[in-house]
């Protein structure tokens, strides 16, 4: 039997796109471990006027906000600097802005502290907030779709990934966000699209399923996001109902590609794993939030012998507890980083 590992005590930040957040997290790998706080705030009113997310806008944002949600996190926790054992940021990617603030800051905080450093990948996060929430053991299938990544990975260990397909293109949920924009809707819009897409039933618009069938497990949706848009502007002014068709056709779409690329993901990973009982699939990141696709792939990995793990809502979109936790992962396989490490726009999780 295995011994239990020493519980460390973490604290996260998280400022790579436009949420400011900061949380602590206590427990040791595999997990799960305890969420002491996990503050977060958005900036999505600030960004709703121009449709997406403005990155001067989310930095100074950042700046503005940030130390006070650290506060809130420790005060919440009802701990001190003194009592965290390490301090983590997200380093990359994301919106190199944001990224800086979030990263110069938990270098000073380390500092001020006399504790660890540790620079976290933010794909590294999203991937481990499954072993945050469920204790989940490697290797394990990991479906990442947000705003700006759609990715499927084999998790074979912490900093060890293996790419089996990406987006070509856009993101899924960059996707979303450009097809409820085109339907008149606010940002964020893929909440606003499921929402929408609830009130009608596919099969009113043909629209394609870039990629399906294909060789590997890569991923495309300018085509469909293209789709839809010729026929808004053919179509003029649409009303409700067709506007809810409209969504729900884009969002099964969406569904029937996600699917398709998941079945051959998971070909790939039996492959290299085996065909065991104990086959999962992690579905994290900020769609991952969407009703309707986390069904789909519960029918899909029903069908195909895997069982899914679904991190929390407020686990999937961006937050400091899987910030925390990653850094709390590397923690207790004895890795930190040095003060002067960089910031980064791109950062391959595989890499």
């Amino acid at each position: 039997m295995r011994a239990a590992a020493k519980p460390l005590t973490v604290l996260g930040i998280e400022t790579s796109c436009d949420e400011t957040a900061a949380s602590v997290v206590r427990g040791a790998p595999p997990g799960p471990g305890e969420i002491l706080s996990n503050v977060v705030l958005g900036q999505a009113s600030a960004h709703r006027p121009y449709g997406g997310v403005v990155p001067e806008i989310a930095a100074r944002a950042h700046v503005e906000l940030l130390d006070g949600v650290v506060a809130q996190a420790l005060e919440e926790a009802q701990l001190t600097l003194a009592e965290v054992d390490a301090m983590a940021a997200t380093a990359g990617p994301g919106l190199i802005g944001g990224v800086m603030v979030g990263l110069v800051s938990a270098k000073g905080l380390a500092v001020a502290s006399g504790k660890p450093l540790i620079a976290v990948n933010h794909l590294e996060a999203h991937a481990l907030s499954a072993r945050l929430s469920e204790g989940l053991e490697f290797p394990f299938l990991l479906l990442l779709i947000s705003g700006g990544h759609c990715q499927l990975m084999s998790a074979e260990a912490v900093g060890r990934y293996t790419l089996y397909g990406a987006t070509i293109d856009d993101a899924v949920g960059e996707a979303f966000d450009k097809t409820a924009k085109l339907l008149g809707l606010p940002y964020p819009g893929g909440p606003q699209i499921e929402a929408l897409a609830s009130g009608a039933k596919p099969g009113r618009f043909n629209l394609p399923r870039p990629m399906i069938g294909r060789e590997g497990a890569d991923f495309s949706f300018s085509g469909l996001k293209t789709a839809v848009r010729q026929i808004v502007h053919a179509s003029g002014p649409l009303g409700e109902a067709d506007r809810a068709a409209l969504a729900a056709d884009f969002q099964a779409a969406v569904i029937d590609v996600l699917v398709d690329r998941v079945r051959a993901a998971m070909k790939i990973f039996r492959t290299s794993f085996g065909k065991t009982n104990d086959q999962c699939l992690v579905a994290a990141g900020g769609v991952a939030a969407n009703r309707a696709i986390r069904g789909a792939l519960q029918n899909t990995c029903r069908q195909e012998g895997f069982s899914l793990t679904l991190p929390p809502v407020a686990l999937c979109t961006d937050n400091g507890a899987m910030v925390a936790w990653a850094g709390l992962e590397h923690l207790a396989l004895g890795f930190s980083d040095p003060l002067d490490a960089a910031p980064r726009a791109r950062w391959p999780l595989e890499a």
